[in-house]
């Protein structure tokens, strides 16, 4: 379908955005099938994303960084989406990880983790989620409890992108197990701190490829010097971040959906039923049409949002609006593209088969889309 150029898109954008594809393609989209079966991407993968600069491109050179914008992740992300790739964890890392350092770590923390991230050597995770958690942040129950210079963590968490392979991982911990939200500090733990155990890398539905894990904290001790900002803050901090994380998703969200629909293009031009080409009938057209407006219309709100986040603008209630509406789109119109392949749309060596498992996830991570009608709903 034809694309219209993103109103925030800069000349230097463009040169990253061929760089991104030309790096992708070679390195990435051949590999798809290798890294769903390993249940990760190849390890030197990071670091060859790294020698390119394409890791940590919004974090500031003097950390090592890329010295871009949210949009030098945004545009990355959407040609990670453009060559099929949903096994790396890129947006995790350089999109959330090294943010929360960079927004709430010391000049110390910065400048001990951050090139770390940006060149490759570390991975990051983050670790909200827990067994019978789910959004509820609240009532986490890890702790990280304070004795003398160091605090001791124990506890557990699921659903971690990039356990498997973290170096580094943020950990939301109760640091007052008596209080809600104010008892709730961000820490960050390497993983060759003692006490510190991976589970299973999880088998999912979709996402196949990217290393999605438990983690578990046997009174893992860790300086003090490791807490992200003040104690206490680490619910409010997570509040700050969520937007950025929820407008990853809904970037991802529909560069899936214009994806799907050029994939979809090319199979109706080129298969033929009934002694013509599927493009032919007017199901097929009608549904296409759909597609197309339904891509168009998301781009259209996304590329707003993206331009609200990078002047400051982008509230709590938007961002929802953004990450609810992207990937029920996206859900939606995988949905019907799989229908017009027939038969070969339920096959996993077709990508469109990939998109459409892949896709479900999103109505579901960075908070359920029950969750953001409800931040909608209280902002009316």
């Amino acid at each position: 379908m034809p694309t219209r150029r993103s109103p925030w898109m800069t000349d230097d954008l463009d040169q990253l955005r061929s760089l991104a594809r030309t790096f992708l393609e070679k390195e990435a989209a051949p590999n798809q099938e290798r890294w769903a079966a390993q249940k990760q991407v190849d390890r030197e993968f990071w670091t060859k994303a790294g020698g390119l600069g394409l890791l940590c491109l919004s974090v500031p050179e003097e950390y090592g960084g890329g010295g871009g914008t949210f949009a030098h992740e945004a545009v990355l992300l959407e040609e990670q989406a453009r060559v099929g790739d949903s096994s790396w964890g890129n947006s995790v890392h350089s999109g959330i990880v090294a943010h929360y350092i960079l927004g709430y770590g010391s000049e110390e923390q910065k400048r001990r983790w951050l090139p770390k991230l940006a060149s490759g050597e570390f991975v990051g995770a983050i670790a909200m989620s827990e067994p019978g958690g789910g959004s509820d942040l609240q009532n986490i129950r890890t702790k990280a409890l304070r004795a003398g210079d160091e605090y001791v963590i124990s506890g557990s968490k699921t659903f971690i992108t990039n356990g498997a392979q973290a170096d580094l991982v943020i950990v939301v911990a109760k640091t007052d197990p008596g209080q809600g939200a104010t008892g709730i500090s961000l820490l960050v733990v390497e993983t060759t701190a003692p006490g510190f155990r991976r589970g299973r890398v999880l088998d999912k539905i979709g996402l196949k490829g990217q290393d999605t894990a438990e983690l578990f904290f046997d009174d893992v001790r860790v300086p003090a010097s490791n807490l992200l900002g003040a104690e206490g803050q680490g619910f409010v901090q997570l509040m700050e971040q969520l937007p950025q994380e929820r407008l990853l998703i809904a970037v991802a969200s529909v560069a899936g959906i214009e994806a799907a629909v050029d994939l979809t293009l090319d199979y109706v031009k080129d298969r033929t039923a009934f002694g013509r080409e599927l493009i032919k009938f007017q199901n097929t057209r009608f549904t296409l049409a759909e597609c197309a407006t339904e891509a168009r219309v998301t781009r259209a709100f996304v590329d707003e949002c993206v331009q609200s986040h990078l002047e400051g603008r982008l509230d709590v209630p938007t961002a929802a609006m953004a990450k609810w509406w992207a990937s029920e789109r996206l859900c939606r119109v995988v949905d019907e593209c799989v229908q017009l392949f027939g038969g070969y749309g339920y096959m996993t060596e077709y990508p469109i088969a990939r998109a459409w498992a892949d896709a479900r996830v999103q109505k579901i991570y960075g908070g359920t889309n029950e969750i953001m009608k409800e931040i909608i709903a209280r902002s009316l």
